[in-house]
């Protein structure tokens, strides 16, 4: 009983705490527009602080995992200061950016990419790692459902906290946007340190005497043929590029379709499936011999749903048709969920492969797969929609859908690609591998 209590007090709460805190950068669209309306800079230049945000969430996790393989305690405390502090510096480059003398001014634009893109993403990246393999450590029988847990409380995070957030943006009166920052910066920095007083790994734990003890992240990676660990890459970062490229379009492929009135509840709706895939696809991972097998079932659900919207032309024809705006909400739910599994599964891919020894440092470079589609998933969403088709009024709504249509073709190729990388370069372990 002792030691169930334990494994929720000591790293399924902190895991929790942690994650539903960082997991909101994911709400940037909330409020995206409000920061570029009041510094006076356009939506565009403002975007590239989300950009900067997850690519130095992948990199600062690359560079610090061995920070957190050695000590958890000192890296949950890096997270929980450094993303405390770029949410609350945010706040007030917003406040400045505000000001007659700060309106459109230069300063306040870099300083958001400072705080929100670094200093936040620094926070990210070490607070997405530090709970991942106490997790492991706890659940040793369950894997897939721990790292789950705590991943899909970083993907529940935007459904919980974006009403929140609306809220307070309304009721907060004039400069709503920067009082938000700074009020949020002591919920979480409260949050994350009890999670951090809390994280712990199992009293008495060693670490095995494995043969990738004491190696080198490399040496440890050449224990399997190179080929395997840039496959787990590549189709990781796929996985994110082709979600991110969908996501970040979905409000206005939602509206495409007939149904403005409803983005509310329908985003809302995708982020409770890209909860429940990070928990449900990792959970259900655990009953596989091999955890890839995961994989090949989101490209091929994936390839199934974006194949049929192509032919069926559903974003071109969905408005007005039920069929067609079913199978296109459909994909946008599969697309969060296959998304959310993919990054679920991750960790407890490479611990079956390369065992626990350096699991975190591992995790941690694997991440910098997420910094880059991070700077290529919307980007590349958004050069489409630019350069093909043109904007159409949909019930009073301007509207691309050839550019959106033409986004499912790329992500298509994208996912076979993932598909056959998944099936040809990232081979079963051996028994011995996840020792």
């Amino acid at each position: 009983m002792k030691n169930i209590l334990n494994k929720w007090i000591r790293a399924a709460i902190p895991a929790l705490l942690l994650h539903c805190s960082i997991g909101t950068v994911y709400c940037w669209s909330i409020f995206s527009q409000e920061i570029a309306d009041y510094i006076g800079f356009s939506k565009g230049a403002t975007e590239w602080a989300f950009s900067f945000a997850i690519f130095f969430l992948g990199m600062s996790a690359a560079f610090l995992g061995n920070v957190v393989e050695k000590d958890i305690h000192k890296s949950s405390l890096i997270a929980t200061i450094c993303f405390a502090v770029g949410m609350a510096g945010t706040g007030a480059f917003i406040y400045f950016g505000g000001t007659e003398a700060g309106h459109g001014n230069i300063i306040t634009l870099l300083g958001i990419y400072l705080c929100y893109g670094f200093i936040m993403g620094v926070g990210l990246g070490t607070g997405y790692l530090s709970p991942v393999k106490t997790l492991m450590l706890w659940f040793a029988d369950r894997k897939g459902l721990a790292t789950g847990l705590a991943v899909a409380g970083f993907g529940a995070a935007k459904a919980i906290a974006s009403p929140i957030m609306q809220a307070m943006l309304n009721g907060l009166g004039d400069g709503a946007i920067y009082k938000m920052f700074i009020i949020l910066a002591v919920i979480y920095f409260v949050m994350m340190f009890v999670g951090h007083l809390l994280l712990a790994k199992p009293e008495g734990w060693h670490e095995p005497q494995t043969k990738e003890k004491g190696q080198g992240i490399m040496d440890v990676l050449k224990t399997r043929p190179i080929a395997n660990y840039i496959g787990i890459w590549l189709m990781f970062y796929i996985n994110i590029t082709c979600g991110l490229a969908l996501i970040s379009q979905e409000k206005m492929i939602v509206k495409c379709i007939g149904l403005a009135g409803s983005i509310g509840i329908i985003s809302t709706v995708s982020a409770i499936f890209n909860a429940g895939g990070r928990l449900g696809f990792s959970a259900w991972a655990d009953k596989m011999k091999d955890r890839n097998t995961i994989y090949k079932m989101i490209f091929v659900i994936s390839i199934v749903l974006t194949g049929v919207v192509i032919l069926t032309g559903g974003i071109e024809n969905g408005n007005g048709n039920m069929l067609l705006t079913v199978l296109v909400l459909a994909l946008i739910m599969m697309v969060n969920a296959g998304y959310g599994g993919g990054f679920s599964n991750v960790p407890t891919l490479l611990s079956d492969h390369y065992g626990m020894g350096s699991i975190s440092a591992i995790h941690g470079i694997t991440l910098s797969a997420w910094a880059f589609a991070g700077l290529t998933g919307n980007q590349l969403a958004n050069f489409i929609v630019s350069k093909v088709g043109t904007s159409v009024e949909v019930d009073g709504n301007m509207v691309n859908p050839t550019g959106y249509q033409t986004v499912l073709y790329v992500t298509l190729a994208l996912y076979i690609v993932a598909l056959l990388l998944s099936m040809f370069l990232v081979k079963a372990p051996k028994k011995e591998d996840n020792k």
